[in-house]
C-alpha cells in the first residue's frame, strides 16, 4: 500500500457535496485528512491517501473529472 499527500481544493458548487466518500467507496482507497478549511464558497483540504498505485491514481483523476483542483501540498503538513 502506497500513501500521497494531497492538496486538494473544491470549487464553490462542489463544497457541499460528498466528494471524499464517494472517491473512498468507489475507489477503495483510504483517506486521513490532515487539514481543511471550508465555507460556503470555497474550501481546501490537505488529505493522505493509501491504497494500491492504480487506485490511487484512479481516485485522483476521479477528483479531477469533478471539477476538484488537485496539487501536491508543498510542505502543508501537520507533523506527526
Amino acid at each position: 500500500m502506497t500513501n500521497k499527500r494531497l492538496h486538494l481544493t473544491f470549487p464553490e458548487q462542489l463544497v457541499q457535496q460528498p466528494i471524499i466518500s464517494h472517491m473512498v467507496k468507489e475507489h477503495g482507497v483510504e483517506v486521513n485528512i490532515r487539514r481543511a478549511d471550508v465555507d460556503e464558497h470555497v474550501g481546501w483540504m490537505v488529505l493522505e491517501l493509501s491504497g494500491s498505485d492504480e487506485a490511487m491514481g484512479a481516485a485522483v483523476e476521479w477528483l479531477r473529472g469533478q471539477g476538484i483542483q488537485v496539487n501536491d501540498p508543498d510542505g502543508d503538513i501537520v507533523a506527526g
